[in-house]
């Protein structure tokens, strides 16, 4: 039998996703701007969730969207396991949808933070 989470935690927790929410919300439109169409959100699989699925030109971008109290932060918080966890779900996609499978695949970011533009980062690699 599960515990009730306590109701700080939920509003905590219902704050965050919101917050999140609206940051990937932030990260499309900056993408959209420079380009990008943007294929999907928040798209669950095997492989894990990827925030948002973008395409421009012959590349398959896989973004994780970022949103911390520094841009340095928000680009240090991506961890090898989740990096992995990207990459699989990524191909996963890739392979399931035909349309994409002649696309270059590539992990992105776009990192927020108060006050600051947000920074999109292309090509972020293992470990960044």
């Amino acid at each position: 039998m599960r515990r009730p989470k306590a109701a700080w935690r939920q509003a905590k927790g219902g704050a965050a996703f919101k917050s999140g929410h609206a940051a990937e919300w932030i990260a499309a439109a900056w993408l959209m701007a420079k380009g990008y169409q943007v294929l999907g959100f928040r798209l669950k699989g095997r492989g894990g969730e990827i925030d948002l699925l973008a395409r421009r030109g012959g590349v398959l971008a896989v973004v994780e969207v970022k949103r911390r109290a520094t841009l340095e932060a928000a680009r240090l918080s991506l961890k090898p396991a989740q990096f992995d966890r990207l990459v699989a779900a990524g191909e996963a996609v890739r392979r399931n949808r035909p349309a994409l499978k002649s696309l270059e695949l590539r992990i992105d970011m776009v990192a927020l933070a108060p006050g600051r533009f947000p920074r999109h980062l292309r090509g972020v690699e293992r470990g960044a």
